[in-house]
């Protein structure tokens, strides 16, 4: 047979490995990653505002089309 570890030490276990990688990532975070300057990342939200509104007003055009379409649509099977 094996040998059985008890519970409380597997958790502890768990709770160290947990603990660990968070740890770790954020090291990874402060001393590998190369972040953007404050005016970049200002500039890049800007863009993905206008781009996301851009989209939305899209959706919304064709949205609103395929709903003028399909009462056209019931209306003419209707008569």
């Amino acid at each position: 047979m094996g040998v059985r570890i008890p519970p409380p030490v597997q958790i502890k276990r768990y709770k160290m490995k947990i603990t660990n990688y968070i740890s770790e990532a954020f090291t990874e975070l402060k001393d590998n990653v190369t972040w953007p300057e404050w005016a970049e990342v200002q500039r890049l939200t800007i863009v993905v505002a206008v781009f996301s509104m851009i989209f939305a007003i899209v959706t919304f055009g064709i949205d609103r089309g395929f709903e003028v379409l399909v009462a056209k649509l019931y209306a003419f099977l209707k008569n």
